[in-house]
């Protein structure tokens, strides 16, 4: 998967949880996307259970915050980790920082033109 989607129902369902606390929380939110899309590549092939905690971590705070295609990549990585398949969870990390970086430019403008 190349192409970033976001899920702008979820965005704004967070903004209304969040409220003004909304546009740190999702700085933070992408900073934490980076890092731990990072450990994902740092770990895996070298340590499992670390790549699987890192990939449903990035997984599930990629898909609270809309981010639907990168929680999908982290999600598909997860679960290939779990079928002990890693040679196909390396050919998606591949996308990884790529969902990471899109993810967020498409988060930040998003809140831009709010």
């Amino acid at each position: 998967m190349s192409e970033i989607n976001i899920n702008e129902s979820a965005l704004e369902s967070m903004e209304s949880l969040l409220g003004e606390q909304f546009a740190v929380t999702l700085e933070f939110c992408c900073s934490e996307f980076e890092r731990l899309g990072s450990e994902v590549l740092a770990t895996i092939g070298h340590d499992k259970e670390a790549s699987i905690r890192h990939a449903h971590s990035l997984k599930s705070n990629a898909a609270q915050f809309g981010a639907v295609s990168l929680a999908e990549v982290a999600g598909t990585i997860e679960q290939q980790l779990n079928n002990d398949d890693l040679a196909a969870a390396i050919s998606a990390s591949q996308q990884l920082m790529t969902q990471v970086t899109g993810s967020h430019t498409l988060l930040k403008n998003w809140l831009a033109a709010r």
